[in-house]
């Protein structure tokens, strides 16, 4: 081969003995070690992406905690009601038509109270909660608000979770706030549910279901109807004390009328009009049951005066029992609720009849 030929073939190849072909020179050895961890390094890359994404598919989804600005049904986020058209075709009834929405205020620092009930007489799964819905008419759910602590905002998220029995709505999640707490949780309520009544009742109360449906399905002349166990007493003007009431000047020596806190109930006419005000329209006094009670004055509505949903023990025609006057709910509630239910007269004893029976 001429001499200007040889020297143009590429440097890695070379002749043989004979001068008969040419034959590869091998590799470095560093070039072949390198090329050999690089595919190694791309085998660990693709084994690593095929995981996570095999993770992020198969985990479950985070649950939110909370939409600003709005409210959330999360048992419905999970099964939504629907009415079927055709065999194949179902809709979301935006605001499913209920007897009663009975929304059980709670807070982060009663997981032991919510726990107490669900192994009382509010159901602990959803199954439960849809075949007593089914049953009486009411949906019930634990109402809780928003705090800037995201280790309860974790813990919360977890029992949200498991259970799906909340209503979350976009409101600071504390005692001294009550009042603006109740306001958003009638609005809330109003806006997810089409009910005839809608009740606020405390997370330490032990209540009957079927009785309260049986109340609440009463014929009733007057539409606008403020359901409670009804009180009057002396305004506490002693900022020492416990219903310390600071705008106590606008109220005189006396309260008026007005329901006591732990559970009361108003139609959907009183609803639809808070549901309406405007922030910051609404007097708001210290105390919850208070306000709402003022109100209600301003609305014309009527008073309904039942003792049975403030008893003080169990007895054949109890609807919601309670310590009252010695503890605004259930004295030591996380003991005292599953007490209650062992007692027959509290949890097996007959449905209270109707009116048309």
């Amino acid at each position: 081969m001429p001499l200007n030929q040889a020297s143009s073939l590429p440097s890695h190849y070379s002749k043989d003995e004979k001068g008969k072909r040419l034959r590869p020179i091998s590799q470095p050895a560093s070039r072949v070690s390198l090329s050999i961890v690089f595919s190694v390094l791309c085998f660990l890359v693709g084994i690593s992406g095929i995981l996570f994404s095999t993770y992020a598919l198969l985990r479950p989804k985070p649950v939110p905690v909370f939409r600003c600005g709005r409210a959330q049904d999360t048992l419905r986020t999970l099964h939504p009601y629907s009415n079927s058209r055709k065999p194949d075709e179902k809709t979301l009834l935006d605001r499913p038509k209920l007897l009663g929405f009975v929304g059980v205020q709670t807070g982060f620092g009663s997981v032991e109270r919510r726990a107490a009930l669900r192994s009382t007489w509010f159901p602990s799964d959803t199954d439960g909660l849809l075949r007593l819905e089914q049953a009486t008419g009411l949906a019930f759910r634990f109402v809780i608000g928003r705090t800037k602590d995201t280790k309860k905002m974790g813990a919360l998220e977890k029992e949200v979770e498991k259970y799906n029995d909340f209503m979350l709505i976009d409101v600071e999640e504390q005692y001294a706030r009550l009042p603006y707490k109740t306001l958003a949780f009638f609005k809330a309520a109003y806006e997810l549910f089409e009910a005839d009544f809608y009740v606020k009742a405390d997370d330490d109360i032990y209540l009957r279901p079927d009785r309260l449906a049986t109340l609440l399905a009463k014929e009733r002349v007057h539409p606008l109807t403020y359901l409670g166990c009804m009180k009057k007493g002396p305004v506490i003007s002693d900022p020492k004390m416990k219903w310390y009431e600071k705008s106590g000047n606008l109220l005189g020596n006396e309260y008026f009328l007005h329901a006591y806190g732990p559970i009361y109930a108003l139609s959907a006419e009183v609803v639809a009009s808070l549901a309406t005000t405007r922030n910051g329209s609404l007097r708001m006094f210290n105390n919850e049951d208070v306000s709402v009670g003022s109100w209600m004055l301003a609305m014309n509505v009527n008073h309904e005066d039942n003792r049975a949903i403030c008893d003080p023990r169990c007895t054949p025609t109890s609807i919601a029992v309670w310590d009252i006057p010695k503890c605004s709910g259930l004295c030591n509630p996380s003991q005292r609720l599953r007490e209650l239910h062992k007692n027959s007269m509290c949890s097996k004893s007959p449905t209270l009849p109707s009116d048309d029976w």
